[in-house]
């Protein structure tokens, strides 16, 4: 039997949010090491949260920031954050998520929430583009198509607010959709960002 105790059970539910028993069975799975544990958890949990993605949700908050570099307000954000019930929009972490992905938003400027919200028509062009440069400059074409699909990359990193690595790594370190997904996998819900607006003083509308 491995030897861990109530202490140890306690320290991994503060630190993945899961449930007693879950945490109790991963300790026996893992021999009681404790960081074989979280990753265990971690894997199980965002395995779940991609079957749960389908699922309504419903529920959420509206997250916000404004930037104010000179006493005033010259960027503001309000974003979205979805959850299928109450219950978790009114928690503590859902409620910082909304916020951190909304400072997030004011100072990475993302277009989009994901990939597939790009217009097709844009990204058929981005393309097209990409090549015509690539045959100019002398590129042979049989790495083209490769230079197409790295730069292409790069655009939604730029562009798509799932794609973008989230810009507090004091925080977190990974993509702000790694890091949604997280959260719905420690809260045991489909959440996500559904929409977001950001107005800043002068910018013009791309």
């Amino acid at each position: 039997m491995p030897q861990f105790t109530a202490k140890d059970v306690q320290a991994l539910r503060k630190a993945t949010g899961v449930g007693m028993m879950d945490a109790k069975r991963a300790l026996v799975d893992c021999d009681g090491d404790m960081d074989s544990a979280k990753d265990l958890l971690r894997e199980k949990g965002l395995a779940d949260a991609k079957k749960r993605a389908g699922r309504d949700a419903n529920e959420g908050t509206v997250g916000f920031y404004v930037h104010q570099p000179s006493g005033y307000p010259t960027v503001g954000v309000i974003v979205e954050l979805a959850s299928e019930t109450d219950f978790v929009a009114k928690s503590d972490r859902f409620q910082k998520m909304a916020r951190d992905v909304a400072m997030h938003i004011a100072a990475a400027q993302p277009r989009w929430v994901r990939t597939e919200d790009v217009p097709g028509d844009l990204v058929d062009r981005e393309k097209e583009m990409i090549a015509r440069e690539a045959i100019a400059s002398g590129k042979p074409e049989r790495i083209v198509e490769r230079i197409v699909e790295g730069r292409i990359k790069s655009f939604y990193k730029d562009n798509v607010l799932y794609e973008q690595e989230y810009i507090r790594t004091d925080q977190y370190e990974g993509k702000v959709g790694d890091m949604v997904t997280e959260l719905a996998a420690s809260m045991g819900e489909n959440i996500g960002v559904r929409r977001f607006a950001r107005l800043a003083v002068g910018e013009q509308d791309v």
